[in-house]
């Protein structure tokens, strides 16, 4: 009875589970799938899920009117440039917090992580006046800054919480055998936390990828990064969902592709510490 029991609960939880996976995952198919539509197709009603006149001229569209290359390599630079310049002010930071606290540590904590709580808009004049001051509008290294600053407390956060976890007689034993702080932080406790750090750089590198408000708001065209590449989509005459959706499927494809390889990857960064 007990392993019928077991069989029956495991069943049900696979069934769960691939119901609210494909619930979640519901809005992308159907984004994906509209821009194989024609525009009267994508607003019919009711609307058709595969039984449709299949067409790429969607995406022949966005490739004629946008440089979707350029507005690609964009985000490379900006999601990849901030997310590494995150890691590298992130880690020594993490390691002071973790293993050489002071009584302000947690203080110091609440606030970077309290700096998220705080709705972008409240500081876009300021921000922006500063950028047409020194020469920062419309450029990759103004979008690298600024989205390095916004994404800097949870990786703090994210690989305090990993380098927690590693027992402090490994460190120990490391200094007593001669090491210096920095062959400390290169030789033993990166290796140690490869799984924090991966998990830690891909949630930022998608965070960086996905930030739109930054983005809209201090690019219009040299910097612009595929945020703005599917914003251009909604103009004054409407929106056109078939072209939107195909645009919008060109911007997360890669991240997507990036994730769907690294998941075990990311999930067990996740996971890291949770069970001993």
């Amino acid at each position: 009875m007990a392993r019928m029991a077991t069989t029956q609960r495991v069943v049900i939880s696979t069934i769960g589970a691939w119901f609210f996976g494909f619930l979640i995952f519901f809005p992308i198919l159907w984004m994906v799938l509209a821009s194989f539509k024609t525009e009267p197709e994508a607003f019919a009603i009711p609307p058709s899920f595969l039984f449709f006149h299949w067409t790429t001229e969607n995406y022949a569209t966005v490739q004629e009117r946008s440089d979707y290359l350029h507005h690609a390599m964009n985000s490379v630079i900006i999601a990849g440039g901030s997310t590494l310049i995150a890691l590298l002010i992130a880690i020594p930071a993490a390691w002071s917090m973790a293993f050489a606290p002071t009584k302000r540590t947690k203080d110091i904590l609440l606030w970077m992580l309290s700096t998220k709580m705080m709705p972008p808009v409240g500081v876009l004049v300021p921000i922006y006046l500063i950028y047409k001051t020194f020469g920062l509008l419309d450029s990759r290294i103004g979008l690298v800054f600024i989205l390095c600053l916004g994404n800097l407390p949870i990786v703090i956060w994210m690989l305090f919480t990993y380098f927690k976890e590693i027992p402090r007689d490994i460190l120990e034993a490391a200094r007593m055998d001669g090491a210096t702080i920095g062959r400390e932080l290169v030789y033993v406790l990166t290796p140690m936390a490869i799984p924090g750090l991966a998990s830690t750089l891909l949630l930022n590198l998608i965070l960086a990828w996905n930030e739109a408000f930054w983005t809209l708001n201090l690019s219009t065209s040299n910097a612009a990064p595929l945020t703005t590449f599917i914003a251009s989509y909604s103009s004054p005459e409407g929106l056109f969902w078939a072209k939107l959706s195909a645009a919008s499927t060109l911007a997360i494809a890669p991240i997507l592709v990036l994730g769907w390889f690294s998941q075990k990857q990311l999930v067990r960064g996740l996971t890291f510490g949770a069970v001993k």
